[in-house]
C-alpha cells in the first residue's frame, strides 16, 4: 500500500529509540497475514447524514463547502486530549467517535446539486515506517486504523487520501466556504489562497458566517436517527444516576465524595457511551449553588442535598443532560422539600405548555412565573410576584440567573449558531429537542433570605422531545418527585 504523501502528524524524535537500520526495516514490514478487511454495509445513520447533505446543497447552489473535522488537541506535551471531531462535520457525515483526526468533507458544487467526498489519511502501509515508528498514528501505537474503502462503505461516501484535497485547496476562489472554527489550518489555507485569487488585503468571513449558522439551524428539528439517539442517550444516563445512588455509603464516606460521584458516573459513560457529553457537575451542600461547579473537590454530607448534573455521550456523539437534586440522608429536610417542590412545580409549568406553535421563549416565561410567585410567597421579594416579572424588576431572578431551556442534540447546548428569531424567539416544531431545568440558588452569604435557606441550591433539568401535538417528556423515568427521589435513595 502506498504511503500517503503528506506528512506524518508530530512524532517523538529527539528521544526515539526505534531501530533505524534497513535491516530492520526489512524484518518488520515482512511476514504479516493478509489483511482481510471486509467493507461494512453502510452504517444506521448514513442515510440520514445523506439526507441532511442534501438539505444544505440546496441552500448552497454553486457554492464549495469545506467542513472540517479538525485536529487532535494538544494537552500536555505529546499527549492529546481525547478527539472529538466538529459537531458540523459529524453531524454530515455520521462519523462520530471513531472518526479520524484532520478529516475534511467537501461538497463540491454539480450541476445538479454538490458531490460529497471525505478526505482523510490513509492507513500506512506494513512496508512503512508510519506502521511501526510514528506514535500519534501508526498501527503499533494507537491499532488498526479504516482504509479509504472500508470508510466509503460504512458512511457511504466517496472518499480519498488526505493529500488529495491540496488539489481541492488549489481550486479555491470567492464561491468557496469553510466552516472556520472547525480547523484552523484549514481555514488559513482558504484564506490564504482566496487572498491571492482576489487580491485581496482581508477575506470577508460573512459567507463563512453564515454556513456556520445554518449549519446549526439544520439541527433544530432532530430526524428519527437522531431522536432515537437521544433516548438510547438518556437510558445510559439513568443508569449513571442509578449507579450513584447505588455507591452512597463509600460517596459519603470519602472526604471528596463529590469526586466519587463524579467517578462512578463517569464510568457508566465509557461503559455505555464514548464518554461524558460534557463535565459532570456533582454539587453537594452549598456548591449546589455554583451553577457550573465542576472542581467536584468537596464532601457529601447526609443533611445536605447534591446536585447531579450529567449526561452521557453516545458514540454517535448525541448527548442526554440531566439534573437531579438528591437529599444525601435519603430524606428531604421540611425546606429542602419546599424549595424542591417549588422547582418542580416551574418545571412541569413550563412542560404543560410546549406544543408545536408556541414561541421557545414561552418556556423560561412559564417557569419563571412560578419561580417569581413563590419567592414573593416566601417574602423574599420587596414587590409583588406580579411586578417582578416585568422587563425592567426581575428581583426572583436573583434566585435563578440562568435560563430555563437549551436546545440539545449532538452538542449539550446544540444550534449554538442559530439565529436569534429561529432559537429563542423561534416557534417550536414537532422534533425539537431541548431542556427544562429551572432552579432556585440560595447562596449561603445571601442575605435577602432567612438563614434556613442559605446554602440551598435545587435544579431539576428534563429533556424534552416536541411531538405533533404536545411533547413527551424524554427523561420522566429519572424519579423527579420529591416522594418517588425519596422512594429511589431508599
Amino acid at each position: 500500500m502506498a504511503e500517503s504523501t503528506t506528512p506524518a502528524p508530530r512524532a517523538t524524535s529527539n528521544r526515539s529509540t526505534t531501530p533505524v537500520s534497513d535491516t530492520f526495516k526489512s524484518y518488520i514490514a515482512s511476514n504479516w497475514a493478509e489483511r482481510t478487511d471486509a467493507v461494512p454495509a453502510p452504517r444506521e445513520q448514513a442515510p440520514f447524514a445523506a439526507a441532511r447533505r442534501d438539505r444544505l446543497s440546496t441552500m448552497y447552489p454553486g457554492k464549495r463547502l469545506i467542513v472540517p473535522a479538525g485536529a487532535a488537541k494538544v494537552r500536555s506535551n505529546d499527549t492529546d486530549y481525547p478527539y472529538r471531531a466538529h459537531s458540523a462535520f459529524a453531524h454530515l457525515t455520521g462519523w462520530g467517535s471513531d472518526s479520524e483526526p484532520d478529516s475534511v468533507l467537501v461538497l463540491e458544487p454539480t450541476a445538479s446539486g454538490h458531490e460529497a467526498t471525505l478526505y482523510f489519511r490513509e492507513r500506512a502501509g506494513r512496508d512503512s515506517d508510519e506502521f511501526y515508528a510514528n506514535p500519534q498514528i501508526g498501527e503499533f501505537w494507537i491499532g488498526a486504523r479504516p482504509s479509504l474503502t472500508q470508510v466509503a462503505g460504512d458512511l457511504g461516501l466517496a472518499t480519498k487520501d488526505i493529500a488529495d484535497f491540496e488539489a481541492v485547496l488549489d481550486s479555491v476562489d470567492a464561491n468557496t466556504l469553510v466552516v472556520r472554527d472547525a480547523d484552523r489550518d484549514v481555514t488559513d489555507q482558504v484564506d490564504g489562497r482566496r487572498l491571492l485569487r482576489a487580491e485581496a488585503d482581508s477575506v470577508d468571513e460573512d459567507p463563512d458566517a453564515a454556513l456556520a449558522r445554518d449549519l446549526s439551524e439544520l439541527r433544530l428539528v432532530k430526524d428519527d436517527y437522531e431522536i432515537d439517539q437521544m433516548r438510547r442517550a438518556i437510558a445510559a444516563t439513568k443508569q449513571g444516576f442509578d449507579d450513584v445512588v447505588a455507591d452512597r455509603p463509600e460517596i459519603v464516606a470519602h472526604p471528596r465524595g463529590e469526586r466519587l460521584v463524579e467517578g462512578t458516573f463517569n464510568r457508566r459513560a465509557r461503559a455505555d457511551g464514548n464518554t461524558v457529553g460534557y463535565d459532570t457537575i456533582a454539587a453537594s451542600g452549598p456548591h449546589a449553588c455554583i451553577l457550573h461547579w465542576t472542581r467536584n473537590d468537596g464532601p457529601v454530607n447526609n443533611g445536605d442535598l447534591i446536585l447531579l448534573d450529567a449526561g452521557i455521550e453516545l458514540d454517535s456523539y448525541y448527548t442526554a443532560d440531566i439534573t437531579r437534586t438528591l437529599p444525601i440522608s435519603g430524606t428531604f429536610t421540611s425546606v429542602q422539600r419546599q424549595v424542591y417542590e417549588a422547582v418542580l412545580e416551574a418545571a412541569d409549568a413550563a412542560f404543560a405548555i410546549v406544543k408545536p406553535g408556541i414561541r421557545f421563549r414561552e418556556i423560561h416565561a412559564a417557569a419563571m412565573e412560578v419561580i417569581a410567585r413563590k419567592t414573593a410567597e416566601w417574602g423574599l421579594l420587596p414587590v409583588s410576584a406580579e411586578e417582578s416579572v416585568q422587563p425592567d424588576a426581575q428581583y426572583h431572578r436573583r434566585y435563578m440567573v440562568h435560563g430555563t431551556s437549551h436546545h440539545l442534540g449532538i452538542d449539550v447546548h446544540d444550534c449554538a449558531q442559530a439565529r436569534r428569531d429561529m432559537y429563542i424567539d423561534g416557534v417550536l416544531e414537532a422534533g425539537m429537542v431541548f431542556t427544562i431545568e429551572p432552579g432556585l440558588y440560595f447562596q449561603p452569604d445571601d442575605l435577602t433570605v432567612p438563614e434556613e435557606f442559605r446554602g440551598i441550591g435545587v435544579r431539576i433539568e428534563d429533556n424534552i422531545l416536541v411531538t405533533a401535538d404536545g411533547a413527551e417528556n424524554l427523561s420522566v423515568g429519572i424519579p423527579r418527585t420529591a416522594d418517588a427521589v425519596e422512594a429511589w435513595l431508599r
